[in-house]
Formats: C-alpha cells, sequence, structure tokens
C-alpha cells in the first residue's frame, strides 16, 4: 500500500508550500492542510479527496453545506467541519472587503477619469469594455482591441462571453480618439447599436458607450443615444 508518509518529502502538501507557495497545491491539497490539524497527513488527504469528489469537485458546493453533511466523511468530525466552515467564511469577507474597494462607474464623468490616464494620451485608438454589477460596482475591465475601432475588432461575442462568465449585469464600452475630438463617428454609431441590440437579447444591459480623450469625452448616454 502506497502511504503518504512513504512519499518523498517533495510531494508533500506543506513541503509545496514553504517551497513553491500555496498557489502551487491543488484544492484537495489545501483542503488537507486546512483539516489535517496535526494528524496523519494521509488521512487528511483521503478525507478531502472524498469531500471533493462528493461535491463533484466544486468548492462552492462544499463552501455551502452544512457541517453535518461535511461529516458523512469517515474521519471528519464536528471539529473538523467546523474548521473547513471557518476558512470558507474568512474567504467570503475577503471578497467582500474586495467588493467593497472596487471603483463604482455611476457618470461617463467617472468613466473617463478612470480611463483618462490609461488612453488619454495614447497615440493609436484601444477599446476596452466595464463590466459591473447592478451597483455599478466594477467586476473586470477587459480590454478589447488596440489599434482601431471596427466590428470586427470589438468582437461582440466576447464581450457577451465575458460578462456571462463574470457574471456581470451592466456594461459600458470604452474606446479613445487620439485625435482630441470626442465626437463619435458613424463606425462608432453602429458599434454601439449592434453591441445595444446583443444586450438586450442576453438580459445585459448596456449602459454607456464613452469616447475618451485627454481633455473631455462624449457620452453616449449623456447625449441621450442610448
Amino acid at each position: 500500500m502506497n502511504n503518504f508518509s512513504e512519499l518523498v518529502r517533495e510531494e508533500r502538501p506543506d513541503y509545496k508550500v514553504y517551497n513553491s507557495g500555496f498557489d502551487s497545491l491543488n484544492s484537495v491539497e489545501l483542503i488537507s492542510l486546512i483539516i489535517g490539524q496535526g494528524k496523519s497527513t494521509h488521512a487528511a488527504m483521503q478525507q478531502a479527496r472524498q469531500m471533493v469528489n462528493i461535491c463533484g469537485g466544486s468548492l462552492r458546493d462544499i463552501a455551502t453545506r452544512r457541517a453535518e453533511e461535511l461529516q458523512v466523511v469517515q474521519g471528519v468530525d464536528p471539529k473538523k467541519a467546523m474548521t473547513l466552515q471557518a476558512a470558507f467564511e474568512l474567504a467570503k469577507r475577503i471578497e467582500r472587503e474586495a467588493a467593497a474597494d472596487r471603483p463604482s462607474f455611476r457618470t461617463a464623468e467617472d468613466v473617463w477619469r478612470y480611463f483618462r490616464p490609461i488612453v488619454g494620451t495614447a497615440d493609436h485608438e484601444e477599446a476596452h469594455v466595464l463590466l459591473m454589477n447592478n451597483n455599478f460596482k466594477l467586476i473586470k475591465a477587459v480590454k478589447l482591441s488596440s489599434g482601431g475601432l471596427t466590428e470586427t475588432a470589438v468582437d461582440v461575442r466576447v464581450i457577451l462571453r465575458e460578462a456571462l462568465v463574470n457574471n456581470a449585469t451592466t456594461l459600458t464600452l470604452i474606446h479613445n480618439h487620439p485625435s482630441g475630438n470626442p465626437c463619435p463617428s458613424r463606425d462608432d454609431d453602429r458599434i454601439t447599436t449592434t453591441l445595444k441590440q446583443a444586450c438586450s437579447t442576453m438580459r445585459l444591459y448596456l449602459i454607456d458607450h464613452v469616447v475618451v480623450t485627454d481633455s473631455t469625452y462624449y457620452s453616449y448616454s449623456e447625449e441621450g443615444k442610448l
């Protein structure tokens, strides 16, 4: 029988952490460290693996299980279950803190102030999209293209995929005009219309398309064109 104690030192989760950090561990190894509590590392690995398997490999599923549900795994007592739940609760609180620190983009000026140092003085066009929640808090900013704004460069499918994967509900499209003139072109209008229609189909809300320059901006929303 290949017991964990027989494994070479380099394969132990604690040794991996010391040498490569927590990022080097898979979910089973991480959970085994949490519930190990100084006992047999081999047993902790077995318990962690069984727990992950029962929950279909989903950490979200494990995090939502009640303590008694976690104790169906042989060797997982109330103390181990509580320790694992405490770890997940800390992760939730970290996520809430991170969410509170995310910038809010309620107005076109908020968008302009955020992107002005990024693209305001660029000598080429760039397109970006802000993915946000219902409170206009940033979830993710995605760079779509560099070098020009066309329907090919701004792929609506990419925008929708990113929004769905990141659980975003509201979006703002941004691009810059190196000329310094914020007035949109016909291509800008066409892309805005196409994206708005696609978002409506997917029950997403395109709140604005902001054209950024170093000194000012143009907002489709403020101009009543959305």
